[in-house]
């Protein structure tokens, strides 16, 4: 196994196809590519050629950060992947966070313990309700 991260090179067709392998929420090419072009940072790690792992991160830049889409395709799962994009998502928070930004992510269920390793703290917890989400359905 020899593990290379790609730093910004995620493509449309990258993120739909490692997100398939774990059965992650499906969007459309077009919105996909909008996400894309609007993250912060996205990282891919390859195994010679092939696309293994990826993880994005979007808000503003300075204050509040927000981590999206860290999947490693089963295969290479419990090898080290993820910690690999972890790393290289701190690197680019350290470039760019203010002291004392915010950064959350949301996991998938019986992953939290991958984040609490880099101290993130699960919610509802003292001093921190519980995190929300919605799925939005635009009213067009």
């Amino acid at each position: 196994m020899n593990i290379n991260i790609v730093k910004n090179g995620l493509t449309v067709e990258l993120y739909k196809k490692i997100r398939d392998t774990v059965g992650f929420k499906s969007y459309e090419d077009g919105d996909i590519d909008e996400a894309i072009k609007h993250s912060l940072y996205t990282v891919v790690a390859y195994d010679g050629e092939k696309a293994v792992g990826i993880a994005r991160i979007v808000g503003d830049n300075r204050i509040a950060f927000f981590i999206k889409d860290v999947v490693t395709i089963p295969a290479y799962q419990n090898k080290s992947i993820g910690h690999l994009l972890m790393l290289s998502i701190f690197e680019y928070l350290d470039q760019h966070a203010a002291k004392g930004a915010y950064v959350g992510l949301m996991s998938t269920p019986g992953k939290e313990k991958f984040y609490t390793k880099y101290g993130f703290i699960e919610r509802p917890s003292e001093g921190f309700g519980s995190g929300m989400v919605m799925f939005y359905e635009p009213k067009k």
